[in-house]
């Protein structure tokens, strides 16, 4: 099942590779930089439109070895068949660079997290945009909650009950038993339960919401950075140094940062999937 999973992230690629005019090096002027790219950008079509206006800004053109889970796109980029690798901060994005294989780690991204919950709201937080209060709420009235075994949520949610200065305890805290990530929402909407998900699977339908709702959203402590990290070239003498260097410069530099202000303008229901870690006029909010 896992090769057959590898195979089909790799069929991805090369099929969106082909498809996306900043993969073809026609002028030959210069070497394309090879990308690795986390699933999501590349499921909602962001990464292709932002490739075509780097492209566009730059010269450089862009080839996609790799989209899918972090675990499959990080392989690629340890054999150094990868310039350029950007997925969510985690454990495995600094041990990429603690073990060697990459190197000017940088966050440039965000996507953001909600609360999802029965339509019935027992726990009244329909319409909140402040995820640790709605937990205080949740908490208050012992309403059914999925602790989701995701790593990502799990961390954000954690995050959230120390803001809320609250330990959850109790019967009403129910263990992760879906049969897998994707299904978290259906497993807590047979509990009639309140879980913490991204938004942009829910938004793409990878974990259907059934009768479930978005109760919560739009709160920036609810948000994930992804990071850009650079092939070491020490360790990989065939890496492409300077189109690394400047795909990971537009991206957290002001063009870079300015196309996600735009994309995210865009985005169904006029709420975000992504979000500039620094907007052209300052910080993003």
């Amino acid at each position: 099942m896992q090769k057959l999973r590898r195979a089909f992230f790799l069929l991805t690629a090369l099929v969106l590779s082909a498809c996306d005019p900043s993969a073809k090096n026609s002028g030959g002027e210069k070497p394309p930089v090879r990308v690795a790219v986390i699933g999501g950008m590349t499921m909602t079509g962001m990464w292709q439109e932002l490739a075509t206006k780097f492209e566009a800004d730059t010269g450089w053109k862009t080839t996609l070895v790799m989209t899918g889970p972090k675990d499959v796109i990080s392989e690629p980029f340890m054999r150094g068949e990868v310039d350029v690798l950007t997925m969510h901060s985690s454990d495995k994005t600094t041990d990429l660079v603690a073990n060697g294989f990459g190197e000017n780690l940088r966050p440039w991204a965000r996507n953001e997290h909600s609360i999802v919950g029965p339509a019935s709201d027992p726990a009244g937080i329909r319409g909140m945009k402040d995820g640790a209060e709605a937990l205080k709420k949740i908490a208050a009235a012992r309403a059914p909650f999925v602790d989701f075994y995701g790593p990502g949520s799990r961390e954000l949610t954690h995050k959230l009950w120390q803001r809320a200065g609250l330990k959850p305890e109790g019967d009403w805290v129910l263990k992760d038993e879906s049969p897998t990530p994707q299904e978290i929402v259906a497993f807590a909407e047979k509990k009639q339960a309140y879980v913490v998900v991204g938004r942009l699977p829910v938004t793409y339908g990878k974990m259907a919401l059934g009768k479930m709702e978005v109760l919560v959203q739009g709160d920036p402590e609810m948000r994930r950075p992804y990071v850009v990290i650079e092939a070491n070239a020490k360790k990989f003498p065939k890496t492409n140094i300077a189109g690394a260097r400047a795909l990971a410069d537009w991206l957290t530099g002001e063009k870079g940062q300015a196309f996600l202000l735009d994309y995210g303008r865009k985005s169904p229901g006029g709420i975000p999937l992504y979000y500039p870690v620094n907007a052209p006029d300052g910080p993003a909010k």
